[in-house]
């Protein structure tokens, strides 16, 4: 009998190789240099897709065995797994918004803010994200004196990209009852100039001005998410991790905030009822998504009725995160062990106290979900650390994949050889250490400076590590570029024992991204059954110069068997 079943095998086996049996694929890519990123990093020439899943890997013999696949002729270029961004804020842009990110100087931000208050009209605010005082030609943080010049009739606010700081103007900042007598708020600071009267820029608590600002609806904001959804694409992002989604509108008694009492309803976009809704209509057309849920207080959780994994390969429930534990640099309020750069007896503060922390981890812990707080500075990392440690101690868990949200300062080994006894992960952004070069030097000094941003070392201390962008810039070529050359902007190097390997470094950004996601077994990897995810890049990031990982593009990217994105359509 095992005889007649190992015959009918054999004969199965090379039938699928034969003409008769030939019309297994839909898609067959091939002529490339294909990164599998599998177990060995095998490469090679070409990949098949059915139904949006992967039937084979291999070389030219897979154009004999498909012969009636839709052809794509990678003419020598890279194919890949798509790229899996563990920490992106998507962000969508109001009507009243400008966008400061496209700016090169002050001068810039200050015709735009000119031409929108315009078009809004005198009183009106106007709003914006991503200014970069590190990439504007005046190399320096634009203050309320400059947007009074551009828009001396309109309370402008525009947010300094990452979050942690924002700019504003007279108009806003008296709106907001901010003047030369306002203490600093609690976990913030208002920067003053010479005569004690603030300069328009606050330190992590923003919200002292943008509470102000009439949101718009989630009708007039959601074609502006949807696009900002397709633009990831363009970067070869086939997975996002949303870090910060809200449960404020779902139904009360489910986790969801009474419309009645104050406070209402959460107003953005960035709520899992919303999200829910454009990914039914939406989906195929968009990166996969992965939520992290805001901690919305412990009865508000027990409440929601779903947990971690809750959804479908297009989109589902994270973690419970980012929920802040500290501020960051750009504040610069990250929790340091020691004083920052002169600044003596200033280490940056927390949100929330310890025992919160302890609640936090304890009620998600219980009731089933991942958990990945946000945790910056070096003392603020080790008091997280510790709490997963204590809770992991008291209720073991076997299969966690809890996780530190940044983990931009290195800790002591004792804290790196607990993760790893722990399977602690930390979701880290290498990119920083490229867009926040300047704000390192400025805060941190000696061996803290050096090992900002940390891979290589956590990684031999056993610490697991995914990487992400956290918006800044969201780009993963910048991301390989400075995990494998440890360079900032300006080309210095910093610790070269934390650079990684071109290998270990796209592993990072696909296979143990995916691991991350509780998704190992369905992507991260081009491996037979798993989605077909992948991008084409035009250079190959294994053998080009390292500086021209800056310049490398993205040619196509496909998400679950669908091209969803090709650079010379979109005449990019």
């Amino acid at each position: 009998m095992k005889t007649v079943i190992y015959a009918i095998a054999t004969l199965s086996a090379a039938l699928a190789g034969t003409p008769a049996l030939a019309d297994q694929a839909d898609m067959l890519l091939f002529n490339g240099k294909v990164l599998t990123v599998d177990k060995a990093f095998s490469v090679r020439s070409a990949v098949a897709v059915k139904d949006g899943k992967i039937v084979a890997v291999g070389g030219q013999e897979l154009l004999k065995r498909f012969p009636k696949a839709e052809r794509i002729d990678l003419t020598g270029r890279t194919l890949m797994p798509g790229f899996i961004d563990t920490h992106i804020h998507v962000t969508g842009l109001a009507h009243r918004a400008i966008e400061p990110d496209k700016a090169k100087s002050i001068a810039e931000i200050q015709q735009m803010v000119a031409a929108k208050a315009k078009a809004l009209g005198p009183g009106e605010w106007i709003t914006g994200y991503g200014w970069d005082e590190a990439l504007l030609a005046e190399k320096r943080v634009p203050t309320r004196a400059d947007l009074d010049v551009a828009a001396p009739n309109n309370p402008v606010v525009l947010t300094r990209a990452g979050s942690h700081s924002s700019v504003s103007n007279s108009a806003a900042l008296a709106l907001a009852g901010i003047d030369a007598s306002t203490p600093d708020p609690d976990g913030g600071l208002i920067e003053r100039g010479a005569d004690k009267e603030p300069n328009g820029i606050i330190r992590e608590r923003s919200d002292l001005v943008t509470r102000l600002v009439p949101p718009d609806s989630k009708e007039q904001m959601r074609p502006s998410y949807i696009a900002r959804l397709k633009w990831l694409l363009s970067l070869g992002i086939t997975t996002v991790m949303e870090a910060f989604t809200s449960i404020d509108d779902e139904p009360v008694g489910k986790g969801g905030l009474d419309r009645s009492k104050a406070g209402g309803a959460f107003s953005g976009l960035h709520s899992w009822a919303e999200f829910r809704s454009i990914y039914a209509e939406m989906g195929p057309e968009l990166p996969r998504m992965i939520s992290y849920i805001a901690w919305p207080g412990a009865e508000r959780l027990k409440a929601f009725p779903y947990k971690t994994g809750y959804g479908d390969d297009r989109l589902k429930l994270g973690p419970i995160g980012e929920t802040p534990y500290d501020g960051g640099f750009t504040g610069p309020t990250a929790f340091t062990k020691e004083d920052y750069k002169g600044l003596p007896g200033f280490r940056g503060t927390t949100f929330y106290s310890q025992d919160v922390a302890r609640e936090i981890v304890s009620t998600a812990g219980a009731l089933g979900w991942q958990i990945g707080i946000h945790a910056i500075g070096d003392q603020a990392i080790e008091d997280i650390a510790k709490i997963y440690d204590d809770e992991l101690k008291a209720r073991p868990k076997k299969d966690h994949r809890w996780f530190l949200s940044h983990f931009t300062m290195i800790p002591s080994v004792e804290t790196m050889e607990m993760m790893a006894r722990n399977g602690t992960w930390a979701a880290a952004q290498p990119n920083f250490l490229y867009n926040l070069q300047g704000r390192y030097e400025q805060t941190l000094e000696g061996y803290r400076l050096q090992h900002n941003n940390p891979v290589g070392v956590p990684l031999k201390h056993g610490v697991k590590i995914a990487f992400g962008s956290d918006n800044l810039p969201i780009g993963p070529m910048v991301g390989l570029y400075v995990a494998i050359t440890r360079k900032g902007a300006d080309g210095k190097v910093f610790a070269p024992e934390e650079a990684v390997s071109r290998e270990e470094a796209i592993r990072l950004y696909t296979e143990k991204a995916a691991y991350l996601g509780w998704d190992e077994k369905k992507k991260g990897t081009l491996e037979v059954g798993k989605f077909a995810d992948m991008v084409v890049l035009d250079k190959d990031p294994m053998t080009v110069p390292a500086e021209q990982l800056l310049s490398t593009k993205v040619d196509m990217t496909i998400v679950g068997g669908k091209v969803v994105y090709e650079r010379r359509a979109a005449g990019e």
